[in-house]
């Protein structure tokens, strides 16, 4: 459970001011509830639209189960966004969560608790209802303004987490062909006769050595600039035991 704490202070007409999160040049689409949007305060959806305007996400109006899905990054983030929380209603808030739970990997709970009694029941009531710690987890904000800015903070760190974990799987990817680029090549060119060139056109051709032992003097030839005597050394080298045991001479 975390308690946040909002970046502005919330005006009466609800203005957004341009720099209210720096989120660079982060863009992603929110979908709304149809049902919650007609549960919340005109103001409020007017506040939510214009925010997400100015810090470039799109705004669509879907019937969901959760309240808000954003997807940031290529990941999707669902929220439940309790911005009236009701002391003698809070089993429907709890058991709708439970659901919701097995049903989105990364779901948050976003509670609004403006008052001491408010609080108080929330954490009474979330070990009442046997929450685990963190699963989903739960977001306590005072007001419902603030309780969007942050709603839009986490879906984007989260998709800029999984942005960064795509790049650092390319790089060791990349790392790694490198790696066995210059595996091939040293292997290919230790064959008699066959040059670094060869080894390149090979690799591009054919791929790999195992590919290259499986092909016949015919398919080396198909498949690359290499002359016949070449393609004869290559399939004689990986199918014939008595041509790469005797001594070569160059």
């Amino acid at each position: 459970m975390a308690t946040a704490r909002s970046s502005f202070s919330a005006s009466t007409d609800h203005q957004v001011p341009s720099s209210l999160v720096n989120l660079g040049n982060a863009a992603g689409v929110c979908i709304m509830s149809n049902a919650w949007k007609y549960e919340q305060e005109p103001s409020l959806i007017s506040f939510i639209s214009a925010f997400l305007s100015t810090n470039s996400f799109r705004l669509n109006f879907v019937s969901i189960s959760p309240d808000l899905i954003f997807n940031c990054g290529g990941v999707s983030i669902a929220f439940v966004f309790v911005t009236k929380w009701d002391c003698c209603n809070v089993a429907s808030i709890f058991n709708r969560v439970k659901r919701l739970k097995g049903q989105f990997a990364r779901l948050y709970v976003v509670a609004t608790l403006s008052t001491k009694a408010q609080s108080d029941s929330f954490i009474q009531s979330y070990f009442q209802y046997e929450m685990e710690f963190g699963k989903p987890a739960f977001v306590q904000v005072t007001d419902a303004e603030m309780g969007f800015e942050k709603i839009v903070k986490i879906a984007h760190s989260r998709g800029v987490c999984k942005q960064q974990k795509v790049a650092s799987k390319l790089k060791v990817e990349r790392k790694r062909t490198v790696q066995d680029t210059n595996i091939f090549i040293r292997f290919v060119t230790s064959i008699p006769n066959i040059n670094k060139h060869d080894a390149n056109t090979l690799y591009q051709a054919i791929g790999s050595i195992e590919a290259i032992a499986k092909a016949s003097k015919e398919d080396i030839l198909a498949n690359t600039d290499l002359s016949s005597e070449k393609a004869e050394i290559l399939a004689r080298f990986f199918q014939d035991p008595e041509f790469y045991l005797s001594p070569k001479f160059n």
